[in-house]
Formats: C-alpha cells, sequence, structure tokens
C-alpha cells in the first residue's frame, strides 16, 4: 500500500493553496480516514489520530470565531503541535491570522475549497480508500461487457488481447490489456486499471501496439471496472475433463476476495468473443437468480436433486 503525495490531492481537488512552506511534496498520506477536530478545538485529544487530515466546516469555524484571538491561536496551536498533515478549509471560509500563525510555527499546510464540508469529506475518503486500497499487478486483459467487468486470465500467446480486440469491436469497452493493476477498495470489491503509461493501449502479435481510443473512438474504452468475474484461458487438453453442464462453480482468489470464474478452452476455431459475450450474459443470469442448468437438472430429476 503505497501512500498518497499531498501535492496529488491538491490537484485532484483543485484545492487552493493558502500556505505550503514548501513542504507539499514531502508530505503524504498514508491513512484514508478524515477528522473534523471539533472535540480537539474544544480541548480533547484521546484517541486523536494525528496522521489524518483535519477538516473544518461551518461548526468547526463557527466555534473558533466565538473566541477571542488569544483563545483560537491556543485552541489551535493545540492542534497543529500534534504534527497534522495538513488542514482544510470547506466553504471558502477565511483563514484567521491565528491560525496561518499556527500553520507557519509548525509548518503545517493550510488548503482551502468552495466545496460543501459534506459533499467534499465523502468524496475524498473514497479518493483515499481507492488510492490506499491494497492492490496488486496481473498480466490479464481486463474488458466490460454488458455492464459487467471481466477479467481474462492466461498463458502469454493465448490470445487474451486479441480476445479483448474482439469483444471491443463487438460494441464492449476495454479498461487494461497485459498488466492490469487491481485494488481491493472493500471487502466485497476489486477495482482494476491500467497504468497509466499503457492506458488505451493493446499489443497485437504481428501487428504491434494499437490506441483502441483512436481506432473506436472514446466509447470504446474506460479508465476503470470493478472485477465481477474471471475467465481463464487455457489451450486445448484433450487429457483434461472441461465443465460441460456449468454446475459446478469455481471461483479466483484475488487479494483475499472469491471471484466467480470459469475456463475455457482454446483451440482453432472457437469464436472467444462470442463466448465471452455468452459468459458475461449467463453471470448476470446467474446473479438475478436464474441458472440454466440448475433448471436442467430440476427438469430431469425434479427440483428436489
Amino acid at each position: 500500500m503505497a501512500p498518497v503525495n499531498l501535492k496529488t490531492i491538491v490537484r485532484e481537488f483543485n484545492l487552493e493553496v493558502i500556505a505550503d512552506y514548501g513542504h507539499l511534496e514531502d508530505i503524504q498520506i498514508a491513512v484514508a480516514d478524515v477528522t473534523r477536530p471539533g472535540l480537539q478545538l474544544a480541548g480533547y485529544f484521546d484517541h486523536f489520530g494525528p496522521d489524518r487530515i483535519q477538516v473544518l466546516g461551518n461548526m468547526e469555524t463557527a466555534f473558533l470565531e466565538r473566541l477571542t484571538p488569544d483563545d483560537r491561536q491556543q485552541r489551535l496551536d493545540a492542534l497543529f503541535e500534534k504534527g497534522i498533515p495538513c488542514l482544510i478549509l470547506t466553504r471558502s471560509h477565511e483563514a484567521w491570522p491565528e491560525l496561518i500563525e499556527c500553520a507557519r510555527k509548525y509548518g503545517i499546510p493550510v488548503l482551502r475549497t468552495h466545496d460543501i464540508t459534506a459533499s467534499f469529506t465523502s468524496s475524498l475518503v473514497k479518493f483515499l480508500n481507492v488510492e490506499l486500497a491494497p492492490r496488486t499487478s496481473l498480466h490479464g486483459v481486463l474488458i466490460e461487457v454488458y455492464g459487467e467487468g471481466i477479467l481474462i486470465l492466461g498463458e502469454s500467446g493465448v490470445g487474451k488481447s486479441e480476445t479483448a480486440l474482439e469483444v471491443v469491436k463487438r460494441g464492449h469497452r476495454l479498461i487494461a490489456d497485459d498488466l492490469v493493476e487491481i485494488r481491493r477498495v472493500s471487502d466485497t470489491t476489486l477495482l482494476g486499471r491500467a497504468p497509466e503509461i499503457i492506458r488505451h493501449l493493446i499489443e497485437i502479435r504481428g501487428i504491434g501496439i494499437l490506441d483502441v481510443k483512436e481506432l473506436y473512438g472514446v466509447s470504446s474504452v474506460k479508465i476503470q471496472e470493478n472485477v465481477d468475474f474471471v475467465i481463464n484461458l487455457e489451450l486445448w487438453d484433450e487429457k483434461k475433463h472441461y465443465e460441460r453442464l456449468g454446475i459446478h462453480e469455481e471461483e479466483t482468489d484475488i487479494l483475499g476476495i472469491k471471484v466467480p470464474s470459469i475456463t475455457i478452452p482454446v483451440r482453432p476455431g472457437r469464436n472467444l468473443a462470442i463466448i465471452v459475450e455468452v459468459a458475461a450474459i449467463n453471470f448476470r443470469q446467474k446473479k438475478m437468480g436464474y441458472n440454466a442448468a440448475k433448471a436442467l437438472t430440476d427438469r430431469v430429476f425434479g427440483p428436489d436433486y
């Protein structure tokens, strides 16, 4: 889990820099939580997390405005001396001279946004949860098919990129080719994206590197998508038994989350793009409560089988 540079947050949320003291690039945020220090301004610092971004909204500023300048500086000094990474003023609130003096004293950046406090803190926490999430990189292809994030895995040369290109031609979207960065953003959700340097690019052996966005337009690509389903491609093995009915469910473990998956054998003559499309539709049907394989067994053996 890599920390987030404070300058990245400033750029992402278009924050106004009131005072930085040359520290923006040096400050790393490693905690996704954000604190509104109402209790701390009242003098209660038990269980206080000094490594969290501090946000002052309407309630905090209204409380501080009722204090005398000396008392206000004393309260702010007690907060800043804890070594907080930065302080952000929402709703374009003015920074009191006492606040600027405390920030200068401890070398702590002061930032400002015009956004309301609730929406800003919600967006900031969501951004930090994604950026600070546990992550891994897999050799594969991530595409969106009928709204489902499909991760295609398999050995090099098995046809992952060619399958993805054909799927994109059929109106679906590419997220990542060759290397997929996957982040665990919650206990049930995996988010995949491409490294920025190869975003929207796809490699086809014999042709080279193609820019999918330039070839098929912006509707053919997407920056990120949930990993909902995994398709494992492997060369056909005559000695191996492959699933015929689809009764037995497979799962692939990614960052501790079990993702539904299937294994598709590859050999000449198989239209993998259509198979991927149908697999995505079948997966959606199962999520909605219909399983064709179970319906067949119910017809043959009865619902109690």
